[in-house]
């Protein structure tokens, strides 16, 4: 888990807009961890996590294309049911609103079958403090191994 930066741009909603951004990015040699389109409209909202934050800026300054930046949390989220609602779970039970997510399937480390959640929350440093722990728990249980025989039994019989 990271914090990085997301880019946000807005494009007139018309075929080959989108098109024509992404093939400046990509003569640019910007390529994404991360991407989501929405529609709004008669614009559409593009976010983006490029794996070069400044090249990605300069390419969209040199095209005329204004851009935000914003701090948002790039989350490994193993392959299996129910992953990413932990995640929200966590971050709920710890009273912190998850403003938008999307997800990046695919990971940057290689994970086989692992993807990339984009959240942006209310407290970064928060999200992160919370994730953390919890990584660190569920290292410790690695999912598919049972626990020792010790651990199995119940109280009253130890």
């Amino acid at each position: 888990m990271e914090t990085v930066k997301q880019l946000s741009v807005r494009l007139v909603n018309k075929p080959g807009r989108l098109a024509a951004m992404l093939s400046a990015l990509n003569k640019g040699k910007v390529d994404f961890r991360a991407l989501v389109v929405m529609d709004s409209g008669d614009r559409g909202t593009v976010r983006f996590v490029p794996d070069d934050f400044a090249a990605a800026t300069d390419v969209l300054d040199k095209i005329n294309i204004r851009h935000e930046a914003t701090d948002v949390l790039l989350v490994e989220v193993p392959s299996q049911p129910g992953a990413f609602r932990k995640i929200c779970e966590r971050l709920a039970a710890d009273h912190l609103n998850i403003d938008y997510a999307y997800h990046s399937f695919g990971s940057q480390k290689g994970n086989r079958g692992a993807g990339l959640a984009v959240v942006k929350v209310n407290d970064l440093n928060k999200a992160q403090r919370i994730l953390r722990e919890n990584e660190g728990s569920r290292r410790r249980q690695q999912p598919g191994r049972r626990p020792p025989a010790h651990a199995r039994r119940p109280a009253q019989a130890r």
